[in-house]
């Protein structure tokens, strides 16, 4: 396969399940051409080469690290292959890079400088949970991480609900997984018995959990316990 030099957005699994479950054949031919990876944890990304293709020799590959401690000042030094054309791929800790993700800042980058940004298919558990919400899929929003203190989450979640009645907008967003059922908690306390909440846990895992309900009848039936599974908390009507 020629690869045309590109940045290259490479998705991952959300979790250990099958790569040949969410990622396309085509993928594993992107990935075992491109030598360098601009990655969010160098250790998690060596893994899942060698899960997409043994025969991989990680040890002839360059990996710069962006994450939250990286100085964003050094982000464009990572583009520097493409200046000679040789590719670059990108590559987060779970899903489609980029979305929710620090890999937006060197896209940014490339695309200012007139680079080819190329996104490859994968599974995204923002997309994911709201094609199985039965909420608007028009118009909605991923809002990150709430307040923590109860005071500030119960008045964005307010917010986020009063859009949601307001504009009919779809209202997404994630908690740390050990506040799940804190989370759980203050929305079917503070919110309207009428708003809908969908919660989407473990996308695409063996233990995937996606359900929707009122809030009054998520009240009727509390939320099983997800201990440390990644969810995602959807807000509708």
């Amino acid at each position: 396969m020629s690869l045309q030099p590109a940045l290259y957005l490479i998705p991952v699994t959300l979790g250990e399940t099958e790569i040949a479950q969410v990622l396309p054949p085509y993928n594993r031919d992107v990935i075992i051409n491109i030598k360098h990876f601009i990655v969010e944890n160098i250790r998690s990304a060596r893994r899942f080469l060698k899960k997409t293709e043994k025969s991989i020799d990680i040890d002839t590959l360059t990996f710069y690290e962006l994450n939250r401690h990286t100085d964003r000042k050094f982000i464009g030094e990572y583009l520097e292959p493409l200046k000679k054309g040789e590719s670059v791929g990108v590559i987060s800790e779970a899903g489609c890079p980029a979305i929710a993700d620090p890999g937006a800042d060197v896209v940014a980058i490339a695309q200012s400088k007139g680079y080819k940004v190329v996104p490859l298919v994968g599974p995204s558990s923002i997309i994911m949970s709201v094609m199985a919400s039965g909420f608007n899929g028009q118009s909605f929003a991923f809002n990150g991480y709430l307040p923590v203190e109860v005071p500030q989450r119960v008045k964005a979640l307010k917010k986020l609900e009063t859009k949601v009645w307001n504009d009919d907008q779809t209202q997404l967003f994630i908690e740390t997984p050990y506040r799940n059922a804190k989370m759980f908690e203050t929305i079917v306390s503070n919110l309207n018995p009428k708003t809908k909440l969908c919660v989407a846990a473990g996308i695409t895992c063996p233990e995937e959990f996606i359900v929707t309900r009122t809030v009054a009848d998520w009240k009727k039936n509390p939320l099983p316990d997800l201990g440390k599974i990644p969810a995602i908390f959807v807000l509708g009507k």
